[in-house]
């Protein structure tokens, strides 16, 4: 998932800026109500010229309630400071929900320069909040009698948050320290957007183009289609073009039989923005690293990794090390054993080559086609776009009661989009959910949720029902048929719309606290605990259906899905968990200094023993995850709630029954629920009774 946070912690500056007039007031879609079904952004009445207005004048009147805070006279209280704190900044939060969003999705150069323009001055209007002494001094006055208060445990919980996020955004510096931290602060904001510009950038430049029909051996129909259709909007029609969007990449690697173009198309995409030219990201990556360790070590502590990690459930560099070589060993134990099957495989059809990184999906393919008799090309017809979508909601209704229906004639920021109202059991509204499905050049790769709006509380009573997007780049359709998915993008929706589930369902009082707004080794539970519904034969049934024929997955093909499912998980595991290492090195750095990308990354791979037949997930170069999408220190998180989640399931699956509604009421009011309103660990052991072990997740990736 990549959750885009907006000034979870709010604060102001005196930027100067003219009150716009009545008329521009009127023409900006967000200076009024929306007046939209679900009041869901304007999308087709929003322009670009809105947004800069709409900062200047969110920045401006989240200024005036920050000094109203500040200027009161009332003795510094709970609902006059962090109340009203937490209630600030509206029309920010509005555009700014909009905006980044969008340019996630959607972008273009306009939207590149305006985000050019606002980072710097969003990151300067956090610093005046945080930084603000007076306003500091209120929140310390509040935090100091916290135990006399009467407070409930989520008033509790926000105000150990907000006295948390203010001495981590440096309240308690010194003068001149502050004005590092602004500094310093500024120039990573402007880092994300150079990172994901050089990034998109390059994934656009590359494609191989192939003119020769015999080039295209081995590749099924449909991909071969695909590429017809890619070489037609490209103007190249007659030929056949392949890009670096997985839905293209991955499929010419598992089944194309020329290794040469496999090496090409391969190496292109491990070597994005590493290429000495204007997209090459490996400066910026100096700069983040050792920009990321001024911050730590303004704040007072010894490494970024130190920093980020001091706010989460695993919360020392040396627990994060300690999960992954755990994990680590026996699969690269696992994958030695499959490098070999490979190697088997490839001499024993004539090849006299060593198995190389980019051999690895082919011949993959190849030894779990002769173990088990399954071709992933035999399943895609049983996972239509739609029929996968459906599915994911069928089990959120045996789950939790939760209905979907679809919605016609609703703005959207892409003619692509499909909206859907969500309702409880007893018919109240839960919130509204954007699906996006496929990749374009406007929308950067991966797949994520979001929120265009967060549940809360007003202080009118009202609870405020979210606005969640699910963002994804699947397989498009090809010709006449639909999108057929792969296994991996099926389980990749199921787990976005975990991440949907946990937006949608939160019931909590205080934005900041509301539904994905936890940390980062705990938001992934409810997210990959939906991936493990995907593979259940019982779920299959009731959404894997054969596009022509509407004919159910026959057990055949799910008992060979069964047999083959801890296939090639020394590779799967092993790389992620490479990845998940490169991250850690790169934040627990602690001495500043310039140093080469490409051989601080050898020296960290061969620290922890990768072979040569496997490089990371994501080398440093495209790794947005540690760079620009929040992740920094926290790509190992993914694991960590994997054995939160491991168990969880577990605990469905020792009633003997997936949908028991016991175990699910208690899912659902002990986690999703809650959002950020008390400790993980708490909140999972309200649910579960019990701290997990790393037992299930090596079990369950045959790993044992």
């Amino acid at each position: 998932m990549k959750k885009l946070a907006f000034l979870t912690v709010v604060a102001g500056i005196a930027f100067s800026c003219s009150q716009p007039s009545k008329t521009t007031q009127v023409m900006n879609p967000f200076f009024e109500t929306y007046t939209t079904p679900y009041e869901v952004p304007p999308f087709d009445k929003i322009l670009n010229a809105h947004y800069l207005p709409a900062f200047q004048e969110g920045m401006k009147q989240h200024n005036a309630e920050i000094e109203a805070i500040v200027s009161t006279a009332e003795t510094p209280g709970f609902a006059n400071t962090i109340e009203a704190l937490d209630r600030s900044g509206e029309l920010l939060t509005k555009v700014s929900s909009v905006f980044f969003n969008v340019k996630e999705a959607n972008t273009n150069d306009s939207i590149n320069a305006i985000a050019e323009e606002v980072a710097p001055l969003l990151s300067q209007h956090t610093d005046a909040i945080l930084l603000n002494e007076a306003l500091f001094a209120r929140v310390k006055a509040v935090y100091k009698q916290k135990d006399n208060l009467g407070l409930n445990a989520e008033q509790a919980r926000l105000l150990n948050e907000t006295y948390k996020n203010f001495v981590r955004g440096g309240a308690n510096l010194a003068a001149d320290k502050k004005e590092e931290l602004k500094k310093v602060n500024e120039e990573l904001s402007l880092l994300e957007l150079k990172f994901d510009k050089n990034l998109l950038a390059e994934t656009n430049a590359f494609k191989l183009v192939i003119d020769k029909q015999e080039d295209l051996a081995g590749l099924p129909e449909n991909v071969m289609a695909g590429a017809a259709d890619e070489a037609k909007a490209a103007g190249m029609e007659g030929k056949w073009v392949f890009t670096l969007q997985k839905p293209s990449w991955i499929p010419f690697l598992t089944y194309a039989e020329n290794r040469d173009l496999r090496e090409q198309l391969y190496k292109a995409m491990f070597n994005r923005a590493n290429n000495g030219n204007e997209n090459d990201n490996k400066a910026i990556i100096n700069q983040f690293v050792n920009l990321r360790l001024k911050k730590a070590n303004i704040l007072g502590y010894e490494s970024w990794s130190a920093y980020v990690l001091d706010d989460t459930m695993a919360q020392k560099p040396e627990n994060v090390y300690n999960l992954l070589q755990k994990v680590f060993n026996p699969a690269i134990a696992r994958a030695k054993e499959e490098v070999s099957d490979m190697q088997k495989m490839a001499e024993s059809e004539g090849g006299k080559f060593k198995i190389e990184s980019w051999d690895w999906w082919y011949y993959a393919e190849k030894v779990r086609k002769a173990k088990y008799d399954l071709d992933e090309e035999q399943l895609r017809p049983y996972f239509e776009v739609n029929n996968v979508r459906d599915g994911a909601f069928t089990v959120a209704t045996k789950l939790y009661g939760l209905t979907f229906t679809k919605l016609e004639n609703m703005p959207l920021y892409h003619p692509e989009c499909q909206v859907f109202e969500v309702k409880d059991a007893d018919g109240s509204l839960i919130g509204v959910v954007y699906v996006d499905f496929f990749p374009r050049e406007s929308k950067k790769g991966g797949a994520w949720m979001t929120n265009y709006r967060e549940q809360y509380t007003a202080a009118d009573g009202n609870n405020v029902r979210p606005v969640v997007s699910l963002t994804c780049n699947f397989s498009k359709p090809v010709g006449d048929k639909p999108a057929l998915l792969s296994y991996d993008e099926v389980e990749t929706f199921f787990h976005e719309f975990g991440h949907g589930l946990h937006g949608l369902l939160s019931q909590c009082t205080y934005v900041s606290l509301a539904g994905t707004n936890v940390s980062r080794d705990f938001v992934e539970l409810p997210s990959q605990i939906m991936e493990h519904w995907a593979a259940e034969p019982e779920v299959l049934k009731m959404y894997a259906k054969h596009y022509q024929t509407g004919e159910v997955i026959p057990q055949e093909l799910i008992d060979k899905m069964e047999k083959a499912g801890k296939f090639n998980q020394g590779f799967v595991t092993s790389e992620f968990i490479a990845a998940a290492f490169l991250d850690m090195d790169f934040h627990t750095v602690n001495m500043p200094g310039e140093f080469d990308v490409n051989e601080f990354e050898k020296k960290s791979m061969k620290k922890i023993g990768l072979i040569n037949e496997i490089i990371p997930r994501y080398r440093p170069t495209y790794f947005a995850h540690a760079f620009s999408w929040g992740y920094s220190s926290g790509y190992y998180s993914y694991t960590w709630a994997e054995v939160l989640d491991a168990d969880a399931f577990n605990a469905f699956k020792e009633t003997g029954d997936i949908f028991n509604q016991e175990v699910a009421k208690s899912f659902r009011t002990n986690v999703l629920e809650r959002g950020n309103t008390d400790e993980p660990m708490k909140l999972y052991l309200n649910f579960r009774g019990k701290e997990p072990g790393i037992e299930p997740l090596l079990k369950n990736r045959g790993l044992l």
